[in-house]
């Protein structure tokens, strides 16, 4: 039995004319009929009658006709899903706040590339709201989030934590603030505070510090911006501690980072996935190299799924 025969019959049904038939498909008359003729010899049941006004599906062959419907629409879902899986193992696409960390990230997707290639990696930064929603809609194959101790991770999305860390002081090397051993919130006043813009999640974490009296002098749209400005001498910016370490302003000794003089607040970086038993396989090995690298990097990590 070949699929063919299966949308032969399909196409005669749907159409009510071996004819009609023919033509949407691109084949002889003669050959349609015969092609359904063999597969009456394979299932020992007439499917068409076959008369001179036309050819109409038979009673036995309507009885049949849902199993029929069924494999062709599986075989369907299988060409889909396969085309899918073409898709995502030539790109994958990783959504990333800007707080995600690039001793992680970077050689991570280095790691996956050598032994991938072919496929195309996009990193996309964005914030977390619009992570969630690109991976629910498909958007995105992985995203990067940062969530404050106590957040719920989406119920809807697979999550594993792949740091934790604490929020930290982001300052320029040779500013005053950088020779204290820890910062108060007066000491951050006495520099321009560099803010996230709302959505983001240092933003919130500010707003709750100064008790929704944020003092901001500058806003920004993401934390390698405020690094730069940092860099810059404009100010001081609250990053979470493996949002700067690795990074090259930090290794080329222009910004440094201060622990806070107040009850520390854990930072947990997730790596979020649609649930699937099936991730395709270049997913499934970027997830690996992620989650590989995290191990190495001093901040920890654990499993939450």
């Amino acid at each position: 039995m070949r699929i063919e025969q299966l949308e032969y019959l399909a196409a005669v049904t749907r159409l009510g004319s071996l004819r009609r038939a023919a033509q949407e498909l691109h084949v002889s008359q003669p050959a349609l009929s015969e092609t359904i003729r063999n597969l009456e010899r394979e299932l020992s049941v007439t499917l068409l009658d076959r008369k001179r006004s036309g050819a109409r599906i038979s009673g036995d062959g309507r009885e049949l006709l849902p199993y029929i419907t069924g494999v062709l629409e599986a075989v369907d879902r299988l060409n889909r899903a396969a085309r899918q899986q073409h898709l995502s193992n030539r790109m994958v696409r990783l959504g990333t706040v800007n707080a995600a960390t690039v001793s992680l990230l970077a050689p991570a997707v280095s790691e996956f590339r050598r032994t991938h290639p072919e496929t195309k990696v996009e990193v996309l930064p964005a914030q977390q709201v619009d992570i969630h929603r690109s991976l629910l809609e498909g958007g995105l194959d992985l995203g990067l989030v940062n969530v404050l101790a106590g957040d719920d991770p989406p119920h809807d999305l697979d999550s594993t934590l792949l740091l934790r860390g604490q929020v930290v002081a982001c300052v320029r090397a040779d500013s005053p603030l950088a020779a204290l051993d820890a910062l108060t919130t007066d000491d951050l006043l006495t520099e321009p505070l560099i803010v996230m813009r709302a959505g983001y999640l240092m933003h919130r974490y500010v707003h709750r510090l100064f008790d929704g009296r944020v003092p901001f002098s500058y806003s920004t749209d993401g934390a390698e911006m405020g690094k730069l400005m940092v860099a810059e001498g404009m100010g001081v910016t609250l990053l979470p501690d493996y949002s700067v370490r690795g990074d090259p302003l930090e290794r080329y000794g222009a910004i440094t980072t201060r622990p806070l003089a107040l009850p520390q607040t854990e930072v947990q970086l997730l790596l979020q996935g649609r649930p699937s038993p099936r991730m395709p396989g270049a997913v499934r090995d970027l997830h690996r190299q992620l989650v590989h690298h995290a191990h190495k990097l001093p901040a920890g990590t654990a499993d939450l799924r």
